[in-house]
């Protein structure tokens, strides 16, 4: 039974425990109200009337917005790629190492004189040997040779400072490099049985 001491006791039990009879604070229910009232707004707006993106049509937007964006920054660089220079400079050199030895290393090896790609060391060069035309096999490659193009890959900056890498190892004459790309390999005792 109800205690006049216990008011919010209720009359039932359940193996010795009593429910309480309590109200939840003002607040709680107005926010419980309130998320109702949202998700009913919610569910109209974007899935009956269709009036907003749902997450997957925004997302989309805005990835074509930064594709288009990508798209007219890479024109613009290309656009720009005759009047470039080498890059100086420890900061902009040491980025392009660093750049070198994760993409180019395991095909030019680490000091550049060539393991599947060519000698980057020499000036005998098949697709041409000063700065601009390497920032273009750079943006580019070279299919045929299965030089990959790094453009979409690469940023810009990436690829000018990995072509001003490149272009520090010009002369380095590094130990036992590949030969020079003008004159056939010499054929090797068995190359040809």
């Amino acid at each position: 039974m109800n205690d006049p001491k216990e008011p919010l006791l209720l009359d039932h039990e359940y193996d010795g425990i009593q429910e309480l009879d309590n109200n939840l604070p003002r607040w709680w229910v107005w926010l419980f109200y309130l998320c109702i009232v949202f998700s009913a707004v919610y569910l109209l707006y974007y899935h009956v009337f269709r009036m907003g993106d749902l997450q997957l049509a925004a997302y989309q937007k805005e990835q074509a917005a930064g594709e288009a964006l990508k798209q007219s920054f890479q024109a613009k660089f290309e656009a720009e790629v005759e009047s470039l220079a080498p890059l100086t400079g420890p900061e902009p050199l040491g980025r392009g190492r660093q750049t070198y030895l994760a993409y180019c290393a395991p095909c030019h090896r680490e000091d550049g004189g060539g393991l599947v790609g060519p000698n980057l060391t020499d000036d005998y060069w098949i697709h041409g040997s000063n700065y601009v035309d390497t920032v273009k096999i750079i943006l580019n490659g070279v299919p045929d040779k299965g030089m990959l193009a790094w453009r979409g890959v690469l940023q810009p900056a990436d690829i000018t400072a990995v072509a001003s890498h490149i272009f520090t190892l010009r002369g380095s004459n590094p130990p036992n490099p590949k030969p020079r790309e003008d004159q056939a390999p010499a054929a090797g005792p068995n190359e040809f049985e």
